[in-house]
């Protein structure tokens, strides 16, 4: 089997990121379509039908019954172990096919499906913290840990975004696409730098990376020709030698 160039090494993995991008994006749009028809049927239930002991509307199952979390495998009993086992059988008979996370509350050993059912609402001091969390993040300090992010997107629309300075990849899959008024999915990521530079200096460094990339890119590819220019070189030499010999 003949060895892929960098050329077709790199377009073979632009495709397997294109492709896995599509997928997030469709994946997103059937989990947004689930959203929308739980609103519409009044799927999701108050913090007041949750505190009474309300099944899961999803799947009918509890969301409490009063069960201590199980402890790690590694440390569980033989029934204790049978029983979680029980329970992931069942879940898998049910939403094996659903391709989505699983979640479970606190007090309730039972597993639901991210697809199938709506997670139970926030309490007040969950809300507040959530706040407290966002407030703190529109601080002047906050977004001096913020790193501008480019995002290229299956519609090959190029949109910015901020992330904190702690990841080193971006963690989302799709992202909302303001000319196509919809989300995409996100086929390349780029670390611009930190947020706010106005003078453009970050845009500049990056622009100077490209440049020094793309140059060693061509070195390399000249170098390559040239290697193959001396092998052909000398198999028309071997050529010419072998039809001499014959005359």
């Amino acid at each position: 089997m003949a060895k892929l160039t960098e050329e077709q090494r790199a377009e073979r993995a632009l495709r397997r990121a294109r492709q896995k991008a599509l997928d997030a994006e469709e994946d997103d749009r059937r989990q947004e379509a689930r959203r929308r028809q739980w609103q519409r049927e009044g799927t999701y239930m108050t913090w007041e039908e949750f505190q009474a002991g309300e099944p899961c509307r999803g799947c009918g199952q509890p969301l409490l019954n009063g069960a201590r979390e199980l402890p790690p495998p590694i440390r569980q009993t033989p029934e204790e172990r049978a029983e979680s086992e029980q329970e992931e059988a069942r879940y898998r008979q049910l939403h094996g096919d659903c391709r989505s996370h699983r979640w479970s509350v606190e007090g309730s050993r039972t597993l639901h499906c991210g697809y199938c059912c709506p997670m139970p609402p926030l309490s007040g001091e969950q809300i507040a913290t959530l706040r407290s969390i966002f407030a703190s993040a529109r601080t002047e300090q906050r977004k001096r840990e913020l790193d501008d992010w480019d995002l290229t997107l299956t519609c090959d629309h190029v949109v910015r975004r901020t992330q904190h300075r702690d990841h080193s990849y971006w963690s989302g899959r799709v992202t909302e696409c303001p000319p196509c008024g919809t989300r995409r999915g996100i086929v390349h990521t780029q670390r611009i730098g930190p947020a706010g530079d106005t003078e453009g200096r970050l845009q500049r460094e990056r622009l100077a990376s490209e440049l020094q990339a793309e140059m060693a890119k061509l070195e390399r590819q000249k170098k390559a020709a040239e290697k193959t220019e001396r092998k052909l070189e000398a198999l028309r030499r071997q050529l010419e030698a072998r039809t001499t010999e014959t005359e």
